[in-house]
């Protein structure tokens, strides 16, 4: 009997535990939605040369894909002044 309450207790003691982690990382989640990066913090992150422009060979992620839609002068670099012209990248749908 002894036995019984102690595992029914572990177990409910469990199942709380796992629902309120859970729900505290979704909302967690949410409110700290992150904007796009900015130039200036893509330069302090990738820009190995230091010179203020970033190569395709600095750069990774969806900037590497789209380098030569952003590379408007094609000189093999992103300038500010192209990263803040380049077109935005589509969102996915909303979730709820």
């Amino acid at each position: 009997m002894k036995n019984n309450r102690i595992k029914t207790a572990v177990l409910v003691f469990g199942a709380i535990l796992f629902f309120a982690t859970s729900s505290f990382g979704q909302s967690q989640n949410k409110q700290e939605r992150k904007s796009p990066p900015t130039f200036k913090e893509l330069l302090e992150k990738m820009d190995a040369d230091e010179n203020g422009k970033l190569s395709k060979d600095e750069i990774k992620g969806p900037l590497k894909k789209d380098f030569d839609k952003v590379d408007t002068d094609e000189d093999g670099f992103i300038s500010a002044e192209e990263f803040a012209e380049a077109p935005k990248p589509k969102r996915g749908p909303k979730r709820q």
